[in-house]
């Protein structure tokens, strides 16, 4: 399955594509992992070739399975910038998460790629019924805090830390087809 997605260009930024990952992106992806700032947040990171191409593979199982949506983010059609993944977990509810290279952070690159994936999964997208969007984030990483609450994800919850995988406390945010908050 190939869904392709675009962000148009604006008067201060590019315009984006946002597409499934492919094979050939491998060389960026483990570029990207090597970034520390980003190694810090993520709680995954790629370290070698073998585990790029593992995680290349678990994207499409999860496109074939319509339970993960894992989108390349590029500009200019290059190659890709960031990242942006719906999670599609129980009740209608799915986990986002993103990430984007050094060189365009701070770009507004996250928040237009999130917000539109995020429109995608909530309102148009027919693989699988989502009411409720979730962003989670480490209680220090302000970056994704202020690109959430930019793309409508309202703070929900402050979340304890759970050692090992989580060591600091974090953050949920919520989006929801309306833009507010859902209720349990």
């Amino acid at each position: 399955m190939t869904i392709t997605l675009s962000v148009p260009k604006t008067a201060s930024a590019v315009a984006l594509r946002l597409r499934p990952w492919r094979m050939d992106d491998l060389p960026t992806l483990l570029a990207a992992h090597r970034d520390p700032v980003m190694r810090r947040w993520l709680a995954t990171s790629l370290a070698d070739e073998t585990e790029a191409e593992q995680w290349l593979d678990t994207q499409a199982a999860g496109w074939s399975s319509a339970t993960r949506f894992s989108f390349a983010v590029v500009a200019d059609d290059r190659s890709p910038i960031g990242h942006v993944v719906v999670k599609a977990g129980t009740a209608g509810v799915a986990e986002v998460g993103y990430w984007t290279v050094a060189a365009v952070r701070g770009q507004g690159i996250a928040a237009r790629a999130l917000d539109t994936v995020s429109r995608w999964a909530l309102e148009t997208q027919e693989l699988v019924q989502l009411t409720r969007m979730e962003l989670l984030h480490a209680r220090g990483n302000q970056a994704s805090c202020r690109v959430a609450e930019k793309c409508g994800y309202l703070l929900r919850d402050l979340l304890p830390a759970a050692p090992p995988a989580f060591a600091d406390s974090g953050h949920r945010h919520v989006r929801t087809p309306s833009g507010g908050t859902a209720t349990r």
